[in-house]
């Protein structure tokens, strides 16, 4: 059995969490579905501790102590590593792109890659530079 994995962007997390809306578009509710749908066992989310620490730049200490356990706990969610030459290949990409994109959204980029996943961001820049990159990106309501 094939198991389809996705590699989450912290924006995802926040616009749940935060119940974020912008023009009348209800962000939070395409996330809340999009895990909902993909809560299974035939479906990975990986994760890493950049993932985690651009969090902690966000939420608050409790918010982020509450929010954390979802990844501990969840059978679905798997931690990924960043190897020593991905993190030298992300400060190559970060000086190709000219800064434009942030170096923690190239390393998701590459851990998605990495883990043959599907990059599930908002980021118009980061959807743009992972094509580049051929790293498969989408919008978790394109998933729906």
């Amino acid at each position: 059995m094939v198991v389809l994995s996705f590699y989450v962007d912290s924006c995802i997390y926040l616009n749940l969490w935060q119940k974020e809306e912008v023009n009348g578009i209800p962000f939070w509710r395409f996330a809340k579905e999009f895990f909902e749908k993909y809560n299974s066992e035939n479906f990975i989310i990986y994760y890493s501790g950049f993932l985690l620490k651009e969090l902690t730049f966000i939420l608050s200490e409790s918010e982020f102590e509450e929010k954390r356990s979802l990844f501990a706990y969840s059978r679905n969610f798997k931690k990924i590593i960043l190897s020593r030459e991905e993190f030298d290949q992300a400060r190559k990409i970060e000086s190709e792109e000219k800064y434009e994109i942030s170096f923690y959204d190239i390393i998701h980029m590459l851990l998605a890659k990495k883990t043959n996943s599907i990059l599930i961001t908002r980021d118009s820049k980061l959807l743009i530079t992972a094509k580049k990159y051929s790293v498969e990106a989408k919008k978790p309501e394109e998933l729906l």
